[in-house]
């Protein structure tokens, strides 16, 4: 199984947030994709959809920003997949609406995939944000580092 590029970006703006929530202060999406080195247009679309979740709280304006609206501990890894993920279908035969295989409702593996997918969910379910940022010390120092690298060289002409 593969998580999308947008769940990730939706884990990882989190885990960004979740490493800083103790100084209270906004971040911009700027930011983060610099930190990340990651597209600013698709972590804005995700930002925004975190924002209906009510997983961050966003602050328009000239000093706007983002941080948490919970806390890292209130925040599940599983239901954050599950609301970031358009589609757990892992094979054709776990939509009855578009299923088109013959094997269906006769085949083992329908089974075997569905068993599988409910234990990855339950591993993910086991942990929050909190968990997964727990090296806070360590997170900061990785995002200043790749932030410097990914800044332009100073001038001095």
């Amino acid at each position: 199984m593969q998580l999308t590029t947008y769940t990730d970006y939706a884990l990882r703006m989190v885990m960004y947030l979740a490493a800083h929530d103790e100084d209270e202060s906004l971040h911009s999406i700027k930011q983060i994709s610099t930190a990340y080195s990651i597209s600013y247009n698709h972590l804005t679309k995700v930002g925004h959809e975190l924002s209906k979740l009510g997983v961050i709280h966003t602050v328009k304006g000239r000093n706007g920003g983002i941080r948490l609206a919970k806390e890292p501990e209130e925040i599940n890894v599983g239901w954050l997949v599950r609301q970031t993920e358009d589609n757990l279908t892992l094979v054709e035969c776990f939509d009855p609406e578009t299923n088109q295989c013959i094997l269906a409702g006769r085949c083992r593996l329908q089974g075997v995939l569905g068993e599988a997918l409910k234990a990855y969910l339950a591993v993910l379910d086991k942990y929050t944000v909190k968990d997964i940022t727990v090296n806070k010390e360590m997170l900061h120092g990785l995002f200043a580092a790749s932030t410097a690298k990914n800044q332009p060289p100073i001038s001095f002409s």
